[in-house]
C-alpha cells in the first residue's frame, strides 16, 4: 500500500514536460541529466536504468495511451518519482515482452528505497491506468503542478 511518504515523492521539479527523445537511452540520458545535478541518481543509475529495460521492459499499453514505468535498483542516492510526459511519444518493448513497441506518452520513473516501495508504487500505478477516465485525466494536464497534483489525487 502506498503511503504519504510515497505520494510526497512526485513534486513538480521531478516532472518534465519538455524532453523529446528518440529512444529510451536517450530519454534516460536526458532524464539524468536533470536528476542528476539534484543529487538524486548514483554514478550507475544511466547504465542500470538502460540494463533493467532491456532485461525487464516496462511498456504498458492501456486501453487509452502507452504508458511506461522504468526503474533499477541500487542506483538512487535519495527516494524519487519522476514524471515526464514526453513531447513526442518514445517506444518502449512492451512489458513480459507479449505485444508490440509502446508508443509512451507518460513515463513515470521510479527511485524508491523503501522496501516493498517500487512494488507497491507500480500496482497502484497498473490500477490508475486501467482507469480511463484517470487516464484521460492526466494527460489534459499540461504544467508539472497540474500533472502532480492530478497523479496525486487518481492514487490516493
Amino acid at each position: 500500500m502506498i503511503g504519504a511518504e510515497d505520494l510526497d515523492l512526485l513534486k513538480p521539479e521531478l516532472t518534465f514536460t519538455d524532453i523529446e527523445a528518440d529512444d529510451t537511452e536517450d530519454l534516460f540520458q536526458k532524464m539524468l541529466a536533470r536528476l542528476e545535478p539534484m543529487g538524486y541518481t548514483k554514478e550507475n543509475w544511466l547504465d542500470a536504468m538502460i540494463t533493467r529495460e532491456r532485461a525487464y521492459a516496462t511498456g504498458l499499453q492501456t486501453p487509452t495511451i502507452g504508458v511506461a514505468i522504468p526503474h533499477a535498483d541500487n542506483c538512487v542516492n535519495k527516494a524519487y518519482i519522476a514524471v515526464v510526459k514526453p513531447v513526442k511519444p518514445v517506444v518502449f518493448q512492451p512489458m513480459g515482452g507479449i505485444g508490440d513497441e509502446v508508443q509512451a506518452e507518460l513515463i513515470i520513473n521510479l527511485g524508491i528505497v523503501r522496501e516493498g516501495g517500487q512494488v507497491d508504487m507500480l500496482q497502484a500505478l497498473m490500477k490508475v491506468f486501467m482507469d480511463d477516465g484517470a487516464v484521460v485525466d492526466i494527460m489534459a494536464q499540461h504544467t508539472p503542478e497540474e500533472l502532480v497534483t492530478c497523479i496525486k489525487r487518481h492514487l490516493a
